[in-house]
């Protein structure tokens, strides 16, 4: 049996003739760029008609990670992360030295309270 040549082997369904370039209808389109604090740009697309306000004004750039913005010469500035704070950290945020002794004395009277003792 002869092997003969595939045509249709890894190609898409539909996909119209081979070489052929336009697929179909392409809407019109905006590039915006946009840059990294590292000088990277980064090219985004949307339609035409969209007004200003919904595109965005900073992106997270797909090669640093980083913020990118539209103004190449000022890119914007990486976030400072908040170091991790346990509750105690957050519990001496809302409360003063005198207001924890005055907390703690009184959980300490209501279990001895409880447990019968003076």
């Amino acid at each position: 049996m002869a092997t003969g040549g595939n045509a249709i082997r890894g190609t898409r369904v539909g996909a119209g003739p081979m070489g052929e370039q336009d697929h179909g209808f392409h809407a019109d389109r905006v590039a915006i760029s946009y840059w990294d604090a590292m000088g990277n740009e980064t090219i985004r697309y949307f339609a035409a008609g969209i007004p200003d306000d919904e595109i965005p004004d900073v992106i997270d750039s797909p090669h640093t990670g980083l913020p990118a913005g539209r103004d190449k010469d000022n890119p914007p500035a990486v976030a400072k992360t908040e170091p991790y704070k346990t509750h105690l950290a957050y519990v001496k945020e809302r409360r003063t030295e005198e207001e924890a002794d005055t907390l703690l004395e009184d959980a300490l009277r209501q279990l001895r309270d409880r447990r019968g003792q003076d």
